[in-house]
């Protein structure tokens, strides 16, 4: 087991986070913040959730589908860890919700839905787990969905330059904002961190509230 890293500057202490996901663009969010994370195993069938449910509902569930079935580390009497999960999908103009691409087609029918306008929302589950007898026990728990509302454009003779440049075929809807993508984002009402993969204005809030960021 990784040992628990505290980095301070001025009043601020972080303790590290254990990241039950394997989203490229939640670790590069969590680097750039320079909030220190361990990954943990994770791998759930996320089909398994109601489908029916309305978007934000839905991707709440999911995430928390994700904390049971995160693969926690041995831990030692007393021991406190702070873990996440998180999930992100989008849903069209047409109230189509969609999840990660399955193939070039399907990317392709999702970003030019994206064209007339996206809603995406990112929820996460942070919990505070003490190791006590044995196992672990959640002493914090916080649930939250993040929705953003935005114009992805990409014309046509860029489509295929954008799948092979950006994260598309790896994010919620084909959308990947960051990098090459940015050249395609008209506008945004929201959070700008929820379309890319993790709210962090609210994970910091939620952090703070549990005394990640104290010594």
């Amino acid at each position: 087991m990784a040992p628990r890293v505290h980095f301070q500057c001025g009043c601020i202490s972080m303790k590290s986070l254990y990241l039950g996901s394997t989203s490229a663009s939640r670790k590069s969010l969590l680097t750039a913040a320079d909030i220190p994370f361990i990954c943990l195993p994770l791998d759930v069938d996320e089909k398994k959730c109601d489908w029916t449910l309305p978007l934000a509902q839905l991707v709440t569930a999911i995430a928390a589908y994700k904390m049971i079935h995160v693969q926690l580390p041995s831990g030692h009497e007393s021991q406190e860890i702070y873990v996440l999960t998180a999930d992100t999908l989008s849903q069209d103009a047409q109230g189509t919700i969609t999840g990660k691409p399955t193939s070039h087609d399907d990317a392709r029918t999702m970003i030019r839905a994206a064209r007339n306008g996206m809603i995406t929302s990112t929820a996460f589950c942070l919990e505070k787990k003490r190791y006590t007898q044995g196992n672990w026990h959640t002493v914090d728990r916080t649930e939250q969905a993040v929705q953003a509302h935005y114009h992805f454009h990409v014309p046509e003779p860029w489509l295929e330059w954008y799948l092979t440049h950006s994260r598309g075929l790896q994010c919620s809807g084909a959308i990947a904002i960051e990098d090459h993508g940015g050249l395609f984002l008209r506008d945004v009402q929201g959070s700008y961190t929820t379309i890319a993969g993790l709210p962090l204005f609210e994970l910091r809030q939620a952090l703070e509230a549990m005394g990640f960021f104290t010594p």
